[in-house]
């Protein structure tokens, strides 16, 4: 037990490459490092990663047997049999009397657990569940949703290769978002030939590193943007040849930009014009323009309109199809596809009418489909892998509208804030006692994928995902050995006859959403070191091979059927990750609907025409809070255990260093911040890195963990006990997580 063991980082999107060396008790993990046979990261970690032994071993409330709440609130533990039989018949009560679309799916996976949340659609049917959500619902829609507009097919940016890196409301020292990116960030900060530009409130570690830090006052990106893209055209720096090959719609985009007044929108967004001409000049006559994004923006006023106008600066100056640029990316999933309805058209939340996105139920909306007495109200939530109660805006009313429910059901690792709300908790491995993997696989042109293995043993009485997904399942009555028998017996004359048959449940779509499990059950034994649960890659790999065959033969795999094969193989077998695709940069233009982009979005475009002048917040609410900040020591709320903080361990509340002198503030001094929501007790942190009038709060927070002696202990500010359900994007309903209209009190000690 004392080689090192290929796995990934399990925080955020990139899922960089570890390897982990077990300790002489064969669970602790004694040391960490970067994986330099993983492809995409090659060797590169952050600090974060190094801190993962405490998920795995830290105080996190594990729980390792199901549990059954009483009736006076607490729980006990139940066998396996006796949980599945009873959820199942729950399940099927509310689905007999108020239709299976009552029961409500949430969930499915976080930073790194997307392969057992792929087995949920077959659970969803067995039920007859319609509506989910997840966490990309209170990020990414809006985006989701205007790039389906505009292009019919999700992009992504190659920040690696271009000479003028943009980030709009992220900080990717941090935050992250593609390979390797600290090192990236310095690369192109050292070289004088290339540029990076950011627009971010707050003087971030990105932001230091920058030529052009664009410090704007928070919740005016949409004006600040506009005006870039306004100076393009006021100052003819568009790629004219390009629009008139590539684009749609550019007439009527260029009559709204004419039209913007550049110096009073800067003014608004407080940021001089000098520099903002000297910016947008800058990324005009670049040969290669890489933008991302993030939840800077995504979660702040008109996020969705700020997703549509910083699109068109780089459309504007002919961004796409290039290296550096923006690119199509292939993959094994459809996570950001979205079908773009028209604003008012496609599918909607059963009680609030919300728009629904990318098949996402918008996070803000769901307390008010569960907290009335409309006849489609939701009955029941299945919760797989999240923690609604802590991660959606309004916790209070967030837990009021679970406690509201004839049933919750909780698959999770820990007795977290939501779990400990549900009626049936079934404990889960851990990221590290399992076969795992992500689905977020946006690598360009080489695309990776990588099966992380078990880097050691789950405890007795957990099970993976796939086998609570396979026994609800069954439980339901809507598979069993007569549908397994044929698919067994196919299988026993080979792989190729087996595709031959899973073809035909395919094709019939009663059967076609229990696909994962009749994977699980039949194909899965069959795969060596008890990796069943990797069956659905199976069914994966030959999809990719259907969509995106000329990609998946540049890689290596050949065509047909031996290339699904291949893949797949590669896949179970390849412990550092593997290229899956490889593509050139021409290729994008073969991915987006009709090859065309359509620049003119008309209900986004009329917002763009008619802003309104902004005042801002004053008199009651003089600052704006950003509830949920990325930091050095934060992480998602899977890291439970607060001794991996080797900084910032409370969870300060950061102050400009002007408004702390102004209220006679010193660092570590207690103060109440107050919102329309509720108010928290928090020490401060001034720092001249933010804005006067803007605080901020990091996320990660607020989790109830037990200490050495059992009793539950709070560390830090949980941020949604101040953001408000109704704070929200008017299209695609994402929250306003960093535009909290706050005030501040001291406290006398």
């Amino acid at each position: 037990m004392t080689d090192w063991r290929p796995t990934a980082c399990i925080l955020c999107e990139c899922n960089c490459g570890i390897q982990v060396l077990l300790g002489p008790d064969g669970r602790s993990f004694e040391k960490i490092r970067g994986d330099k046979l993983h492809p995409a990261s090659a060797g590169y970690t952050c600090n974060k990663a190094l801190q993962l032994d405490r998920y795995q071993n830290g105080h996190t409330g594990r729980l390792t047997a199901p549990l059954r709440r009483r009736p006076d609130g607490t729980f006990e533990e139940i066998d396996w049999d006796t949980a599945i039989s009873e959820i199942s018949a729950r399940m099927t009560e509310i689905g007999h009397h108020f239709g299976g679309e009552s029961i409500f799916y949430y969930g499915g996976g976080g930073q790194g657990n997307h392969l057992g949340g792929a087995y949920a659609p077959a659970t969803m049917a067995a039920y007859g569940m319609k509506y989910r959500s997840s966490a990309l619902a209170q990020e990414k829609t809006g985006d989701f949703w205007v790039g389906a507009r505009m292009t019919g097919y999700p992009l992504r940016a190659d920040v690696e290769h271009a000479e003028v890196a943009f980030f709009i409301g992220k900080n990717p020292y941090q935050s992250h978002g593609f390979p390797r990116a600290r090192t990236v960030l310095k690369e192109i900060a050292k070289d004088p030939a290339r540029s990076m530009i950011v627009l971010d409130p707050v003087r971030t570690e990105t932001a230091e590193l920058a030529d052009f830090h664009l410090q704007l006052r928070p919740g005016t990106d949409v004006y600040l943007l506009t005006a870039m893209a306004a100076i393009l055209v006021r100052d003819d720096l568009l790629d004219h040849a390009w629009l008139s090959e590539h684009t749609t719609g550019l007439d009527a985009v260029l009559a709204v930009l004419r039209a913007a007044p550049i110096e009073k929108y800067c003014a608004i967004a407080d940021v001089d014009l000098d520099l903002v001409t000297a910016a947008t000049h800058r990324l005009a006559r670049a040969e290669s323009v890489a933008a991302l994004e993030d939840l800077g923006v995504q979660m702040n006023r008109y996020s969705t309109v700020v997703s549509y106008a910083e699109k068109l600066v780089w459309l504007l100056t002919g961004n796409v199809g290039k290296p550096g640029t923006q690119y199509a990316f292939t993959g094994l999933t459809n996570i950001g596809h979205d079908r773009g309805h028209p604003a008012g058209e496609g599918p909607k939340s059963p009680v609030v009418g919300a728009q629904i996105v990318s098949g996402l139920v918008p996070c803000n909306v769901i307390s008010e489909e569960i907290l009335t007495d409309h006849p489609a109200r939701y009955r029941a939530m299945f919760i797989e892998s999240s923690n609604p109660a802590h991660s959606l805006a309004d916790s209070a009313r967030m837990r009021e509208a679970l406690e509201a429910l004839e049933l919750v059901v909780v698959i999770d690792v820990a007795m977290t804030e939501t779990a400990r709300l549900a009626d049936y908790v079934l404990p889960a491995p851990t990221q590290f006692e399992k076969y795992e993997a992500t689905f977020f696989n946006f690598d360009f042109p080489r695309n990776i994928f990588h099966l992380r293995h078990p880097v050691l043993p789950a405890p007795e009485g957990v099970l993976p995902e796939p086998e609570i997904h396979a026994r609800l399942v069954e439980a339901a009555g809507v598979v069993g050995e007569a549908d397994y028998a044929p698919l067994r017996a196919a299988l026993a004359q080979g792989r190729e006859a087996f595709a031959m048959a899973f073809l035909g449940i395919l094709g019939d779509p009663s059967r076609s959403k229990l696909a994962p499990v009749l994977l699980y059950r039949t194909l899965g034994p069959t795969l060596p070191d008890d990796a069943a649960s990797a069956a659905l890659l199976w069914a994966a790999a030959y999809n990719m091979v259907r969509r995106f065959p000329a990609s998946v033969e540049r890689a290596g795999y050949g065509t047909g059927l031996e290339a699904g094969e291949r893949l797949f193989e590669a896949i179970l077998t390849g412990e550092h990750g593997i290229v899956i695709s490889e593509d050139d940069y021409a290729e994008t233009w073969n991915r987006l609907r009709d090859k065309i982009i359509r620049l003119e979005i008309p209900e986004l475009l009329a917002v763009v025409a008619d802003l309104p002048d902004d005042g801002g917040e004053s008199g009651e609410w003089p600052f704006i809070l950003s509830a949920g900040e990325r930091r050095a020591f934060t992480a998602n709320t899977i890291f439970r255990d607060p001794g991996w903080r080797k900084r910032d361990a409370v969870g300060t509340l950061r102050i400009s260093t002007t408004d702390a002198t102004r209220l006679g503030l010193a660092a570590g001094d207690l103060v109440e911040v107050t919102t329309r929501r509720g108010s928290a007790r928090v020490p401060v942190e001034p720092t001249d890195r933010m804005r006067s009038g803007h605080l901020s709060l990091p996320n990660g927070f607020g989790l109830a963990v037990a200490d050495a002696d059992g009793n539950p202990v709070t560390t830090g500010i949980a941020p949604n006990e101040l953001t408000s359900f109704d704070s929200r994007d008017e299209w695609v309903g994402t929250p306003w997580h960093k535009y909290v209209p706050a005030r501040l009190d001291t406290v006398s000690v």
